[in-house]
């Protein structure tokens, strides 16, 4: 995919209007006809100009106003069909050049707003009904001064001070339809008006960015700045240069451009490398010298849209997925995070302080999770510090690249995938294949699994999620889990290969309460009841008999507090009998004080190859195996078995290396 440049206007409508006798229908025929006509209609046809000769390329409509043919309704139809307004005035009637500001203005603002206007709304009715914060809707401007070859004098003066009042207006021109004096530039200027607003970029009144401009080019400064040491070098201006403009950045014009700022701007320049404020203000000096299209054309390569917004196309490029299909982080994807991680991790010390964290979303409009109560408790840290690993970094990208795909492409359009891999974020995103097909195959080609953790109040299922994210399991016994975090995020090893296990955490308030749909399906289910407490096994049967007695689910049944005296569950079976008649594999003991996370490996392998219980076999003795169909006097049984895992483990190689290898080749 070739470099993204948000979508500019298709076409281009420019309205003229002013006063009977300024020449607006004139101005018309003169363009189209290359001379200027001996007689003049009251009003010229709408016109429209190809692409193809035009200087944007840009197909451009030209409509006149005619007060004599057309009422005031039909011009305010006309203003808010049009793009730009051209207010032509003639340059030796100084009438018609003090009615720009006593009439035409003043209409067109009425028009575009029409609580504004006489027959709207007044302005306590428009407070009232909440708009007076609601920024007033500007019609880009031009003014155009006629007939400058009746006069020996420049108009220019009496319109410059019009513009300082209203930032509306984009720009101004003198000519003449009579000698074609500057006609072509008049229809350029309106065309850039358009296409190349200034009113987004620059105050004119302050001479400076608008916030929102100046916001805009601060994210991509940091974006471009690869090294984060808050300067752009030569190497990092020339990459900047090529995704915006295609071509590479001379060096006698770099070391002009930066003379310039140097000049302008002591502090614009360090250390032979070009700071913000320097960025800022070579910006700043192109608006001024009339060459908007420059910085518009940085604003549109790094996804932004008119009115200084991300564009949703660009943020939320199409996704197709399949029904039972999910998604995951591609390799390109995740390399992207690793070097955003390496470049914020100023100390290197592998992992990201909270100051860090903070300053690596700068780009971005929020952190799209809460450093404190959110990464820190789903996701693997560093124990000593409480800091976000690179581990740790990745699991929480993968969690939301599972539960909120779309949220995962907008920041990493806000960090700048898209300019820095030169592509879209579909590029790092990987769509697996639909979950009916790993069923009948009874292998996943998935590297990511969700697990639900389902049990009654006090079972200790929180501590089972949460101790899957420490190395001291027994260091949570007796706390208090405060934060409501749903989802824990880690690795495991699953024959070899690296996996992500998502435990959720389903809340269950009350026991008779009804699971939703989004509770029950996952590629595992987890069980859980309190082996302590004679009432709490009863739950876990109900639900398994309601929700996945029937599902093709695998079903792990966990039994927590191990190391606390084992109670008679108050049921029709005990679990163990409960299991081997529902043909499930015997319960798991479980217990933080022992420090044991083989569940969380049984857990994986049970979703990495569901159905598939000869690959579950490695678990458990002899002994228990009979009770789900798989001990028979068979000794073919144990080959099968063991050749069923062998194959599906090559695979997962061979499907690894070959990601790598076009991975490596795409580079």
């Amino acid at each position: 995919m070739g470099q993204y440049t948000a979508s500019q206007r298709k076409n281009v409508r420019i309205l003229l209007v002013g006063d009977a006798g300024v020449g607006k229908t004139s101005l018309i025929l003169s363009l189209v006809s290359e001379e200027y006509p001996e007689e003049v209609p009251p009003r010229a046809e709408e016109i429209t100009i190809p692409a193809n000769v035009t200087p944007e390329q840009v197909p451009t409509s030209i409509v006149d106003f005619s007060s004599v043919e057309q009422s005031e309704d039909a011009l305010g139809v006309e203003i808010n069909k049009a793009h730009v307004v051209c207010i032509v005035y003639a340059a030796n009637d100084d009438d018609s050049l003090d009615r720009i500001t006593s009439h035409w203005l003043p209409l067109i603002r009425a028009k575009c707003n029409p609580s504004l206007d006489g027959e709207g709304d007044t302005e306590a009715e428009a407070e009232a009904e909440g708009d007076a914060d609601r920024e007033p809707l500007r019609k880009p401007i031009v003014l155009v001064g006629n007939k400058v070859d009746l006069i020996e004098y420049s108009t220019m003066d009496s319109v410059l001070a019009i513009m300082e009042d209203y930032p509306e207006i984009e720009s101004c021109v003198e000519c003449s339809a009579k000698t074609l004096h500057n006609i072509s530039e008049m229809f350029y200027y309106a065309q850039k008006a358009v296409l190349h607003p200034t009113s987004p970029l620059y105050v004119m009144d302050e001479q400076e960015l608008t916030p929102a401009c100046k916001k805009s080019l601060v994210r991509i400064f940091k974006i471009c700045d690869i090294d984060g040491d808050n300067l752009l070098n030569d190497y990092e201006l020339n990459l900047f240069q090529r995704r915006c403009f295609n071509t590479p950045l001379q060096p006698q014009i770099l070391d002009e451009v930066k003379a310039v700022i140097q000049k302008n701007v002591p502090d614009g320049i360090y250390n032979d490398a070009v700071t913000l404020k320097g960025f800022l203000f070579l910006h700043c000096l192109f608006i001024q010298r009339g060459r908007n299209e420059t910085t518009w054309a940085v604003l549109r390569r790094f996804g932004y849209n008119d009115q200084l917004e991300m564009c949703q196309e660009y943020l939320r490029p199409p996704l197709k997925i399949p029904p039972g299909s999910s998604t995951e982080l591609s390799h390109r994807g995740q390399q992207f995070l690793i070097a955003v991680f390496e470049r914020y991790d100023r100390d290197g010390d592998g992992a990201l302080s909270p100051e860090e964290h903070k300053m690596l979303f700068s780009t971005c409009p929020a952190s799209p999770w809460s450093y404190s109560t959110d990464i820190r408790k789903s996701c693997p840290i560093n124990e000593t510090t409480g800091w976000v690993t690179l581990h740790g970094w990745l699991c929480r990208w993968t969690l939301m690249t599972l539960i909120d795909v779309v949220k995962t492409m907008e920041y990493l359009a806000y960090l700048g995938f898209n300019v820095h891999e030169n592509d879209s974020q579909l590029a790092a995103i990987h769509v697996t294949r639909e979950r009916r097909i790993d069923l009948a195959k009874r292998q996943s080609s998935r590297s990511v699994y969700k697990c639900h953790v389902i049990g009654p109040k006090g079972s200790g299922k929180t501590g089972l999620c949460r101790g899957f994210l420490v190395e001291e399991m027994h260091k949570l016994i007796g706390k208090e889990f405060k934060t409501n975090v749903v989802h824990c995020i880690n690795s495991v090893q699953v024959y070899g290969q690296e996996k992500h296990l998502i435990l959720r955490d389903i809340d269950v308030r009350h026991a008779l309460d009804p699971l939703q749909p989004q509770e029950v399906n996952c590629d595992v289910a987890c069980l859980v009841f309190d082996s302590s407490n004679p009432r709490s096994f009863e739950y876990v049967a109900r639900i398994y008999i309601k929700y996945y007695a029937e599902s093709k689910i695998p079903v792990m049944i966990v039994g927590t507090k191990c190391d606390m005296d084992e109670r008679r569950q108050d049921y029709l079976m005990q679990p163990s009998e409960f299991c081997e008649k529902y043909k499930l594999l015997p319960p798991h003991l479980f217990s933080l004080k022992t420090n044991k996370k083989e569940l969380y490996t049984k857990l994986a392998t049970m979703a990495a190859f569901p159905r598939f219980q000869a690959a579950w076999i490695l678990f458990y003795k002899h002994s228990h195996l009979r009770q789900f169909g798989l001990m028979t006097d068979d000794p073919r049984l144990w080959w099968k078995a063991g050749l069923g895992v062998a194959a599906a483990t090559m695979l997962g190689f061979l499907v690894l290396k070959t990601i790598s290898s076009v991975s490596g080749h795409s580079r």
